[in-house]
């Protein structure tokens, strides 16, 4: 069950980058990722409400508990070390065409191997591991196709960027993993997304808005479909993690699947170029992640 929801993880995260793609077009980054956290908020905030002042939702899968003051401490890390991936990825995707930035981003998975392996104790097998390879082959070549629209990896800060995003992306997930054992799912999420909130309130009253006039803001209907998108993929994501046979290095690789949609995308609705080389990329992410599911079933 755990694949499936993985799975399902994945097509919601695709759409949630097609969303965040159109909406960082020629817009203000800050405030976009502003209202996107703030809708995800929002949207926690129901349950998290109704599972403190009710018993509707006791025995369900929505119920929010209540945590202790470490508890909460450890939630707002996750938040930080989050927000952070997000801020550098939203720059980074709005510099970028959505075709390159996929793929860059689904090689998130094999430093979450890594860190499965050496973390949590997680052994791949060999049909794993020929995924893994092929992922990071599909890298190489990604910089290559870069190069062709004057993207050079090494110098291009944008590039630099999504790394960075990530980098803090794969730690962010290594730690849903040790949180998610030891806590409920639907509190991590919920109280991510309120600390996200808080932090980026900050963020956005010091570093845009008295700079506003300079880059200002156009409302878009697809800023709040970043946030249902995110939010159904989170939860799909950490309802997964909560199965004892759940593997994060598997289940991250598996999100990263999500390419599949937002290349697509990128093709249809943003008419990128060098679709070509791209797309021979992307089969290969497509193949390395086909060998890792096979080898997770």
């Amino acid at each position: 069950m755990w694949l499936g929801f993985a799975v399902l993880s994945a097509m919601f995260l695709g759409f949630y980058d097609v969303s965040k793609k159109h909406s960082l077009k020629d817009n203000a980054v800050i405030p976009v990722l502003w209202f996107n956290i703030l809708f995800c908020s929002l949207i926690m905030l129901v349950p998290t409400l109704l599972s403190a002042t009710t018993g509707l939702l006791d025995d369900t899968m929505f119920h929010v508990p209540s945590g202790d003051l470490h508890t909460h401490f450890m939630i707002m890390l996750k938040a930080s070390i989050v927000l952070g991936s997000w801020i550098f990825g939203y720059y980074g995707m709005k510099h970028l065409p959505i075709t390159l930035f996929g793929p860059i981003n689904a090689t998130r998975p094999v430093i979450v191997l890594l860190g499965g392996l050496l973390l949590f104790g997680e052994r791949l097998n060999l049909y794993q591991w020929i995924g893994v390879i092929i992922a990071v082959i599909s890298f190489y070549l990604l910089s290559v196709s870069g190069r062709r629209e004057g993207i050079d990896f090494k110098r291009n800060s944008w590039v630099l960027c999504v790394i960075i995003a990530t980098l803090l992306g794969a730690l962010s997930a290594l730690f849903d993993k040790y949180l998610i054992g030891q806590y409920n799912n639907m509190f991590v999420q919920a109280w991510s997304n309120f600390y996200q909130l808080a932090l980026m309130t900050v963020v956005l009253l010091v570093l845009w808005w008295p700079r506003r006039s300079e880059f200002p803001m156009e409302w878009r209907w697809s800023i709040p479909l970043i946030s249902l998108f995110l939010t159904t993929a989170d939860y799909a994501y950490f309802y997964a993690l909560t199965s004892s046979a759940s593997m994060i290095s598997i289940v991250s690789m598996i999100r990263r699947s999500s390419v599949i949609v937002s290349f697509a995308c990128g093709a249809l609705l943003f008419h990128e170029k060098n679709l070509r080389s791209k797309f021979v990329d992307l089969i290969l992410v497509l193949i390395g992640l086909l060998f890792l599911l096979i080898g997770s079933m």
